[in-house]
């Protein structure tokens, strides 16, 4: 083991050891050893990919919206999601959908005040913006993906399929109770 100080100076590392100076010359990476460093650099990559989707699914709040609650399924054709969001409309309601993640956000908006109504006593319901980050683990059709609003649920459904690409794309809202 040495013991010394190391000094770096023009780009190369001079180790003062025992009243000596030795020059250590930097190695470069050739070969077997460039591909591990590559494959050890997408490694932590997708760490941190993974990481920042944990993060995103934990905390949904951090952006100062609510996050309704969210129910995942799967069958061995779709992924089905199913969000409370009672009281809103199918308007107010926007998906956003790719291929890691699906985007639900909107805002419920407080009903106009009634000419009879003095005051509240209580009012308990939530009013303002929401949003819900869902992480996507599977393969799915973005382009065959529906919604809809019936009774205060929105009920999403993404069709598996083998083709992935990456890019965002919208989904439509229908309101069912309206038919």
């Amino acid at each position: 083991m040495l013991a010394g100080r190391v000094i770096e100076k023009d780009k190369r590392l001079l180790l003062i050891a025992g009243g000596g100076l030795h020059m250590i010359k930097p190695m470069r990476a050739t070969g077997l050893e460039r591909l591990e460093l590559q494959r050890l650099r997408d490694r932590v990559g997708r760490l941190f990919a993974a990481l920042q989707e944990a993060t995103e699914a934990e905390n949904p709040l951090a952006s100062g919206a609510c996050a309704p609650p969210v129910d995942l399924c799967e069958t061995q054709e779709a992924i089905w999601v199913r969000v409370e969001l009672p009281g809103v409309s199918s308007e107010h309601i926007k998906i956003g959908l790719c291929n890691t993640k699906l985007r639900i956000w909107g805002e419920k908006k407080r009903r106009a005040a009634r000419r009879r109504i003095i005051s509240h006593l209580c009012s308990e319901r939530s009013y303002g913006k929401f949003s819900r980050i869902v992480p996507l683990r599977w393969t799915i059709n973005v382009r065959e993906a529906t919604a809809e609003v019936k009774k205060g649920i929105l009920l999403i459904c993404l069709p598996k399929t083998q083709d992935r690409r990456g890019a965002e794309f919208g989904v439509t809202v229908k309101d069912a109770n309206s038919e």
